[in-house]
């Protein structure tokens, strides 16, 4: 893991002062009269809509369904004063077995105004947070941007971190450049036909490979400051599932051989059945110790970094 200077400043502050930040933002707020920003492409009109038939149910405001500091993410992440995470309601994946059913599928949250988002934003950075960490963000970028605007010119200086499922689309990504200093997407599943069944999206594996390149292309590997808190680069993370139907040994590879062998990689054991899962032939069970074990020599058998929690 590279060291940066504690003194770094964040991305987007330059692009603030240019006034190319704000430039993207209308270019992103526009975008939403025929949204194709992620990997959905559902072509339909956000911004006169509350509650419109695009996949993720959200019209020309984001929804919120909670802000605060967690000390629960990557250690490099969380600190001693917490990442500032902002969790934003629905999502561009339903996967059948999501661990925060009430939130992506069900639509907890609160509609927030740009200014709002804003000060969501400042509030946690007067609080200590290391970062502004956007949780499930991808269909959210344009009211990302929008209120990033506002919250720089108000003395907004913390790194930024676009913690996502990985269904974003390059296109997007690209509006991102110079804004965000730290991805962590998730790699979900290698298999086509997985992603279908589980998270209806057949063509996630494709658009997820191209993501987290972009993603790398952007930021590099992950860069941490001397007290051990991440400022810049990427950080993968991949839920372990039973069965391997992940594809663990395959998207390891991936990460090795197309992206960087020193890719920060969270391997994580956590999942449990929620859910449709529940009762489910193949995933309605929690995975063994084996199996874990497994994707951690996979992971380690090609030089990859393991993040420790």
């Amino acid at each position: 893991m590279d060291h940066a200077m504690a003194d770094d400043r964040p991305a987007y502050l330059e692009l603030f002062q240019s006034g190319e930040l704000a430039r993207r933002a209308r270019a992103a707020v526009e975008s939403l009269a025929d949204c194709a920003g992620c990997g959905r492409q559902c072509h339909v009109d956000r911004l006169g809509q509350d509650r419109p038939k695009s996949f993720c149910r959200t019209g020309r405001h984001a929804l919120v369904s909670s802000h605060f500091p967690h000390h629960g993410e990557e250690s490099c992440l969380s600190g001693v004063g917490g990442s500032g995470t902002i969790f934003f309601t629905h999502c561009n994946l339903r996967c059948s077995f999501c661990q925060n059913w009430d939130v992506s599928w069900e639509g907890q949250g609160r509609q927030v105004s740009a200014e709002e988002l804003a000060a969501m934003m400042l509030g946690l950075q007067r609080r200590g947070c290391h970062n502004v960490n956007f949780v499930t963000p991808s269909h959210v970028v344009p009211q990302i941007l929008e209120a990033l605007v506002i919250a720089a010119g108000h003395g907004l200086d913390l790194p930024l971190v676009y913690n996502t499922g990985g269904y974003d689309r390059v296109q997007t990504l690209r509006l991102l450049d110079g804004v965000v200093d730290i991805y962590m997407p998730d790699f979900k599943f290698w298999d086509p036909a997985v992603a279908g069944e589980l998270a209806a999206a057949e063509d996630y594996p494709e658009v997820a490979r191209a993501a987290v390149k972009e993603m790398h292309r952007q930021v590099g590997d992950l860069a941490v400051d001397r007290h051990g808190i991440a400022r810049r680069g990427l950080l993968v993370r991949h839920l372990v599932m039973p069965g391997g139907a992940a594809g663990t040994p395959d998207v390891m590879r991936f990460l090795a051989e197309e992206v960087s062998r020193d890719t920060l990689v969270n391997v994580m054991p956590q999942y449990h059945p929620e859910g449709k899962a529940l009762g489910h032939a193949e995933i309605g069970r929690a995975i063994t110790l084996e199996e874990y074990h497994e994707a951690v020599i996979a992971a380690r058998g090609l030089g990859l970094r393991l993040n420790p929690r």
